[in-house]
């Protein structure tokens, strides 16, 4: 075999090893699973910082889109929270995040459409995702060591209802939102006008309509708050790439405190 071509195979043959090695990598976040009183379960991902330390950290929620709903306990990992496992972020914003999965058919928020297409009512009791969701909050801050004045929320089209819709409802739990490609009841924005938030939408989201997130600010100005807002040109559904790399918005979350 000439000599050019057993090179190229051997390069073949270790880009390809690599590969494989690189898939076979463990995430890291662990497996979870929270049971509730009632016996619910809400499967779900942690990431979890420095063991070895006696600092308190703070507690990251992610919600993922409808399209990782399911009992696997891994399609949530696909989009945008493995942001916060790279060794750079993990290094300058250690923090307990913790990625559930809700189950088909369900859903993070309970909202209702009223008389126009985009306007949306929050119902009085929340979905059973979010109910456990809740619950799991207050279970983590009894047992880890989490920081309450800094729990931050952030979630991904339906995820980003969900962001809405949590914060709405436990106006007084979170330190900060990052609602990505979502919407929320716009009557509900002086409730939450306290809480820093910074909305994200693609200009050409064809899935999600980019006014639901305009509607939302323009809610929140207008009940004396100061959102942060990016709408994305050129973008689509997937601003969530954008938006967990935007350096600034993630230094921002983390610098919020109640």
């Amino acid at each position: 075999m000439p000599l050019k071509k057993t090179v190229s195979v051997l390069l073949t043959v270790i880009i390809c090893m690599h590969c494989l090695i690189a898939t076979a990598q463990p995430s890291r976040f662990s497996v979870q699973q929270y049971i509730s009183e009632k016996g619910d379960t809400l499967r779900y991902r942690m990431l979890y910082p420095d063991y070895d330390t006696l600092r308190k950290y703070p507690l990251v929620i992610f919600l993922h889109g409808s399209g990782e709903r399911g009992n696997d306990n891994d399609a949530q990992l696909k989009w945008g929270v493995q942001a916060f496992a790279t060794d750079e972020m993990m290094t300058m914003y250690p923090a307990i995040v913790i990625a559930p999965q809700c189950p088909l058919n369900q859903s993070w928020s309970n909202f209702s459409r009223t008389n126009t297409s985009r306007s949306m009512e929050l119902q009085s009791t929340p979905s059973k995702p979010m109910e456990l969701v809740i619950a799991l909050i207050h279970d983590m801050i009894k047992k880890a060591p989490v920081d309450t004045n800094r729990i931050y929320i952030t979630g991904l089209s339906m995820g980003g209802y969900g962001t809405f819709d949590a914060i709405e409802r436990y106006p007084n739990l979170f330190a900060a939102a990052m609602p990505v490609c979502g919407g929320g009841d716009t009557s509900r924005a002086a409730s939450i006008a306290h809480v820093p938030m910074w909305i994200v939408h693609g200009s050409e989201d064809a899935a999600v309509n980019p006014l639901n997130s305009v509607d939302m600010l323009q809610a929140l100005m207008k009940a004396g708050a100061h959102p942060g807002f990016s709408m994305y040109p050129e973008t689509g559904h997937f601003s969530w790439l954008a938006a967990y790399n935007n350096k600034l918005a993630i230094e921002w979350m983390f610098r919020q405190r109640k």
